[in-house]
């Protein structure tokens, strides 16, 4: 029988992707007692990067939300790893970190960090709501738009 986050996933009409093995020299995630660090998740989907480019100059602001968006939806397949295929474990995502490939001039990476942070409310209520930087990049690993990394407290 599903839990309630793999039903509220249903509700929202997300299927998370099968979670993808690092291609460098690290690993997807490291619990240390309840906290579970995530490494950084690009905007991957169906196998390929789903948004490249500079924010502010190759793409719009609505691009790079729904660019976080994926990567917070690679965060949580990454995450269901971590909790052993049960999502309802956790106990509230602490914090996101977002960085954004952006143009020198461009100043609204928490308005694209919000695609991933909306997304983790949307999905886990309150319990999504989190502590959060969002950094300007000038590059990003395969000229990714948005790379979002994550922490969370599960139950264990």
């Amino acid at each position: 029988m599903p839990g309630k986050i793999d039903q509220r996933l249903a509700e929202l009409k997300i299927t998370l992707p099968e979670a993808g093995n690092p291609v460098f020299n690290y690993v997807p995630f490291v619990t240390v007692g309840n906290l579970v660090f995530m490494s950084g998740q690009l905007p991957r989907a169906d196998g390929k990067l789903a948004y490249a480019g500079k924010l502010g100059r190759d793409l719009s602001v609505e691009q790079g939300k729904a660019a976080a968006r994926i990567c917070a939806i690679n965060l949580l397949s990454q995450l269901k790893v971590a909790c052993g295929g049960d999502l309802d474990r956790v106990v509230r995502c602490v914090r996101l970190t977002g960085f954004v490939n952006s143009d020198p001039e461009f100043a609204e990476q928490p308005q694209v960090i919000n695609g991933a942070s909306d997304f983790m409310t949307e999905v886990f209520g309150d319990k999504g709501k989190h502590a959060r930087t969002a950094i300007s990049a000038g590059g990003l690993p395969a000229k990714a738009a948005v790379e979002v990394e994550a922490v969370f407290e599960i139950s264990v």
